[in-house]
């Protein structure tokens, strides 16, 4: 029961962010926020070569999470760095080929370089702490951070093979109105969408 709620929920969200980025699209073409005073051209020559390079999750337990992301997902893990003074550990991964020969040095930079890498920041301790419940997700009350997404070439294919791995769905291809498309949580309770990049947009513009 509470599955399909989600799934309602969420077809509520995504048919308002649909509408909404259209809206948006058609906004940016003739109107521009007064206090920025580049042009599109500045802007493109200022911002040259900005990646979007990470996005941080901190994790309870290391091992069910790179466990998850490794095996369940196929990502890689590109780069580990300890921070004895500070306790604790960051992990980068992503879809990315082998690292680059080179010191460690030469490895980080590559690694600190990539786009679009997940950050697993583990804070020390936390996998022993009983009294430690884990961290917010971002969608229960007060909502925020919703979700990262994963394309996919078959969503349906990956569901089944999620499935087996015993990987929690929020929703799965075919509940609600919006098919094609899953949620899946990983085991601090991050919700990831699982897309497929024909699958979204006959979603959005229709088949």
């Amino acid at each position: 029961m509470v599955l399909i709620f989600a799934a309602v929920d969420y077809d509520d969200a995504k048919s308002a962010f649909i509408n909404s980025f259209k809206f948006f699209i058609h906004f940016i073409k003739d109107h521009r926020m007064s206090h920025y005073d580049e042009s599109p051209e500045q802007i493109a020559q200022a911002t040259e070569g900005y990646v979007m390079q990470q996005t941080m999750l901190r994790i309870k337990d290391p091992k069910p999470s790179l466990a998850f992301y490794q095996n369940v997902l196929g990502m890689k893990l590109l780069g580990k760095y300890d921070f004895p003074e500070m306790k604790f550990t960051l992990y980068f991964l992503g879809y990315e080929p082998t690292q680059p020969e080179g010191d460690d040095k030469t490895k980080a930079k590559w690694v600190f370089g990539r786009p679009a890498l997940i950050e697993l920041t583990h804070n020390w301790g936390t996998e022993n702490d009983d009294s430690f419940k884990g961290y917010h997700s971002g969608n229960d009350e007060p909502k925020g951070f919703g979700h990262i997404g994963i394309s996919v070439p078959d969503v349906y294919a990956a569901s089944e093979r999620f499935a087996k791995y015993d990987v929690e769905f929020v929703k799965k291809p075919d509940d609600g109105s919006m098919k094609g498309l899953a949620f899946i949580k990983d085991p601090d309770g991050y919700w990831i969408e699982i897309l497929s990049p024909d699958g979204i947009t006959d979603i959005i513009f229709g088949k």
